[in-house]
């Protein structure tokens, strides 16, 4: 009995070229990588991640800390299915102690809220989501 292939039509010349799916494609994003300060935040906080972990592996031993790796694996994992309404990840963030960080979306408004925004298409989500298709789950954010 023969194999049936999962892919599908469009993506014979990749995911960004399906501009009736995604849009047109801008070239200066895929040129030019993130902020230099951008950079510079990240590697501060993989360094405070680490220093953090070292201190729970000198206190508790080093179950704690795969603990609780493991706990935020699963609590990253809770998501809405792909719709209007989008996945808060609220234990996540109040496990994790972002739940008090006040970031730039408190002040300059979250990007999906704009009006610019395009629909999200359900079944293309639900897709990506099973591997049935290939590409960004919401193509508003490429």
């Amino acid at each position: 009995m023969e194999e049936v292939q999962k892919s599908i039509a469009h993506q014979i010349g990749g995911v960004q070229n399906d501009a009736l799916r995604f849009g047109l494609q801008g070239v200066k994003s895929d040129i030019v990588g993130s902020h230099p300060l951008q950079s510079a935040q990240e590697s501060a906080n993989r360094i405070n991640e680490a220093m953090k972990k070292q201190c729970l592996v000198n206190l508790y031993g080093t179950a704690f800390p795969l603990k609780m790796d493991l706990d935020r694996q699963i609590l990253s994992r809770f998501q809405r299915p792909p719709g209007v309404i989008p996945s808060s990840m609220l234990g996540l963030e109040a496990y994790t102690g972002s739940l008090d960080d006040f970031g730039f979306e408190d002040y300059l408004n979250d990007p999906r809220e704009s009006e610019t925004l395009r629909p999200l298409d359900m079944h293309h989500g639900m897709e990506v989501r099973l591997g049935l298709s290939k590409g960004p789950v919401c193509p508003s954010f490429m």
